[in-house]
Formats: structure tokens, sequence, C-alpha cells
């Protein structure tokens, strides 16, 4: 303690002030890293390739359509068969063997509109998103009461309300197994979930009460444009081969989708084209209407962008100091090239006489 106060009065004042900026900088840096971290974390809906493969080699890929772009499971399926054949060529049998424990990837696929929901209380006309595949493995959504269903299932006649279609359907949340009508047709609640909160879920469109129904559902009963999303989990072998695989043999043309990594789009290598690309990423040429879940992504894949800069900037500060530092060190220097020469020969010359007496040493035992 006695040595850091001799230390700190030996410093001038211009020496204290910078030091402090310099740690003050680091601490910043620290803090913002921390904070985005966290915060990316958090995105549940971004997160699927890590709650599927813990040892991360597996890639989440988003594909986003345009409006008017004809997908159906049928198409789906003929990927599914693709991306198979494609990941077995190039996996490694004990990749192979393990993936006989486990399914070799996931996948799910959604629609979105709006449907008319009825219960014995009232009647209900919500934004809906008919789902296909493993949806909820994708987005996990909180749940209140029940549970998920399957966009697998045999039997396409159930829903997941939020907390406000339940009260308003019901007067309660906790009314798993209980029926609804659609289209005259019994559905079955198989859960009520509660919706995410915060600025962006709000803008990106979760102000109003959201449903989930199978995709049949929504496309017989309700009003939807058609499947207009579709997303893969899967074993990433080299960087890029999910993406690639997605983007090439899903059969749409490029410029018909959008296709994001989700298990990547928050990195530094992917957050720089984010920031060049300041004030034309929002111009959009294509009719692609993104969900809730990609508009919450894309909003904080913004806020990562801004926060790298500052983070850049706070690191950037110290960088320049110790450099500073280091030119001034060197100009006030007290020695020539020579006298460096001689030091670092003087140097050689001791660790090779220190080798040669380790050397005659144990020759003598």
């Amino acid at each position: 303690m006695l040595k850091i106060k001799e230390l700190i009065r030996g410093l001038s004042l211009k020496q204290i002030v910078l030091s402090l900026i310099t740690v003050l900088s680091l601490g910043l840096y620290l803090i913002l890293t921390l904070w985005v971290n966290g915060r990316v974390e958090a995105l549940i809906d971004q997160q699927a390739a890590v709650r599927w493969d813990e040892d991360g080699a597996s890639a989440q890929v988003s594909c986003f359509l345009a409006e008017g772009v004809e997908m159906d499971p049928f198409r789906i399926r003929s990927f599914e068969e693709q991306l198979t054949k494609s990941l077995s060529e190039v996996l490694t049998e004990p990749e192979e063997d393990e993936g006989k424990d486990k399914r070799l990837f996931i996948d799910a696929y959604s629609a979105v509109g709006k449907i008319t929901v009825t219960s014995e209380k009232g009647q209900l006309e919500a934004n809906a998103v008919g789902i296909g595949g493993d949806f909820f493995l994708f987005h996990p959504l909180q749940l209140v009461s029940g549970g998920y269903f399957s966009g697998n299932d045999l039997m396409k006649d159930s829903i997941l309300l939020d907390e406000e279609a339940a009260w308003q359907l019901f007067g309660s949340s906790d009314i798993a197994g209980m029926s609804v009508m659609i289209g005259g047709v019994p559905h079955y609640v198989s859960g009520v979930v509660r919706r995410q909160e915060g600025r962006f879920a709000e803008s990106a469109g979760l102000d109003k009460t959201v449903v989930y129904v199978s995709n049949e559902t929504l496309a017989d009963y309700g009003t939807s444009s058609g499947i207009c999303v579709y997303e893969v989990t899967a074993p990433n072998p080299v960087e890029g081969f999910i993406y690639n695989c997605v983007k090439e043999k899903l059969g749409v043309e490029e410029e018909d989708m959008v296709v994001v990594e989700n298990s990547s789009r928050y990195t530094l290598k992917a957050l720089i084209p984010v920031i060049l690309g300041f004030g034309t990423r929002s111009m959009q040429h294509r009719a692609v209407r993104f969900p809730y879940w990609e508009n919450i992504g894309r909003g904080w894949e913004d806020v990562a962008a801004l926060i790298l800069v500052f983070r850049f900037l706070f690191l950037l500060i110290p960088g320049v100091m110790i450099i500073v530092f280091l030119i001034i060190k060197w100009k006030n220097r007290n020695f020539t090239w020579k006298d460096a020469g001689n030091f670092i020969l003087e140097s050689r010359d001791k660790i090779r006489r220190k080798a040669r007496e380790g050397k005659e040493k144990w020759e003598h035992f």
C-alpha cells in the first residue's frame, strides 16, 4: 500500500489524469462487453443451436421468403432429404454414429396471418402464427400453464394462446385442455404463454394478441399468405455449410429470400458489415415480411453494432496512450543501438556459458 502511495506521489497531475482515463476506458469496455453478451444470450429465438448442441458444432439458419413465393411442406421435405444427404457426405463416422442417438437436425416452418377464435365467453380476432415442424424448439416461449404442441402432430387441432387471449376467451390462464372453435371446428388449448415485453418486442409486432396454431389451421380457417419462414439447426462441419445449403438447395431464387445465420450474427465478423451498411441496411428492395422474432433480432443486431463502435473507441483510448507512452520513452532513452546490440550479445554469451557449464557438470558426474 505504501509503495502505491509513493508511486502516485511520483506522478505528475497529467500522468494521473491519463491513467484514470485509461482505467475508466477499460472499465467501460468491459461493462459494455458483458452487457451486450448478456442481452444476446437472452434472445431465446437466436439460441437454438446452443440448446441443440452444447459443443457449439451446429449452426442455426433462418430463411425469410418474399411475398408471393410458393413454399409448402412437400418442398420442405424435399430439402430435408437433400440436407440429410449433404450432411452424410461430409460428416465423419464418429459424428454420424453420434447422430444415431438423436436426430441429425431439427427444422421448422411458419406462416403469419390472422384468425378468429371463439369460446363460450366470447370471440377474438387475433394475429396468428401457423407452425410446422419443431417450431417451439426454436421459439421456447415462456409457459404460464399447459405445454407446447408439435407441428408434426397427426391431428392439427391444437392452439396455444397468449395470456391476453386466454383472459378474453376464458377469464383465466389455467385453461389447458379446454376447447375453442375455429372455422366451426373444435381446437384444444395446449397451453398459455407470456408475451415478450419491452420496446423492441412491442415495435416488432407483439403489441397485440398472438395465438399459435398449425399451419394447416391458419391456411384453412384464417388469412395467410403462405409459409414465409423456414428455420433449421444442424451440424456445421465447415463455416457457412448450413447457410449455403439453405441458400442453394431450398429451391428459392436469391432475390426472393433473406437468409440469416442466427448462431453467428452477433459476432465481430458479422457486425462489421452492419456498421458499414449504416443508413442503407433498412432499405429493402424485396417484399420480405419479417416475423416479430426476426424484427427483435434485427433490432438487437443494430444495438450490438452500435455498442461495438463504442467498445472499439474505449479500447482505442488506452491503446493510443500506451503507444504515446512508448514513443516518449523511446525519445528519452539513454542508450544507443550499439548499446542494445552489445546487451543482446552479452546476454547470448551468458546463456552459452551457462549451458556449457551445465554440460561440463553432467559430464563430471
